[in-house]
C-alpha cells in the first residue's frame, strides 16, 4: 500500500467522502500519518494530524485551534477496506469515540450512536464486536502507554512537517 487515495466511511450520518486533502506524510503496512484541515468551517478546530494504526482498529487524532494550540486528542475506532487496484483505502469508522483533553482527563463517547447503528441494523454483529474489541484494545493501550507515546508517530512527523 503505497500513499493510497483515502475515504472515510461513517454510518451515523451515513456518508463516504473522499479525503482528498488529507496529507499523507508517511504510509506503511501498520500506519498512515496523515495532515488535513477540517472539511467543514469550525470555530473551535482549524486543522490537525492523525495516524491510523490500522493492525490495531484505531485512529489517534491531533486536533488544533486555529492558534495551533491543543484542542484534544480524538480517538476513533475504525476499520478497513483496502483495494489494491484503485490503491485506495476505505476507512470506516465504528462509532465508539475516545476524547483526551490537554489536562488529560478521557471520555469514552458515542457509545449511544454505536448501539444506535446496531438497533436500525447500520452495522451487523461482526462490526459492533470489532468496534468494543478495539475500544477495549485502545483504552489498554491508553492505560499501559499513554497518548503520548500513542501520538508518537504524529508528533515526529508534524515537527518536521511545521519546520
Amino acid at each position: 500500500m503505497d500513499h493510497p487515495i483515502l475515504y472515510r466511511k461513517r454510518f451515523i450520518p451515513d456518508e463516504c467522502l473522499e479525503l482528498k486533502d488529507d496529507i499523507i506524510l508517511e504510509c506503511n503496512g501498520k500506519q498512515i500519518v496523515t495532515k488535513w484541515n477540517t472539511i467543514h468551517s469550525r470555530c473551535d478546530l482549524a486543522r490537525g494530524y492523525s495516524c491510523y494504526y490500522l493492525d490495531r482498529g484505531y485512529k489517534i487524532s491531533k486536533f488544533l485551534r486555529s492558534d495551533d494550540s491543543l484542542l484534544c486528542w480524538y480517538c476513533d475506532i475504525i476499520t478497513y477496506e483496502y483495494n489494491p487496484d484503485k490503491n485506495s483505502l476505505l476507512v470506516i469508522d465504528l462509532l465508539a469515540d475516545v476524547k483526551i483533553y490537554p489536562d488529560g482527563r478521557q471520555r469514552v463517547v458515542d457509545l449511544d450512536e454505536l448501539s444506535e447503528a446496531f438497533e436500525k441494523r447500520l452495522i451487523d454483529e461482526t462490526l459492533l464486536k470489532k468496534s468494543l474489541l478495539s475500544l477495549n484494545k485502545l483504552l489498554n493501550d491508553l492505560y499501559e502507554v499513554g497518548i503520548i507515546e500513542l501520538a508518537s508517530p504524529i508528533e515526529k512527523l508534524a515537527d518536521k512537517n511545521d519546520q
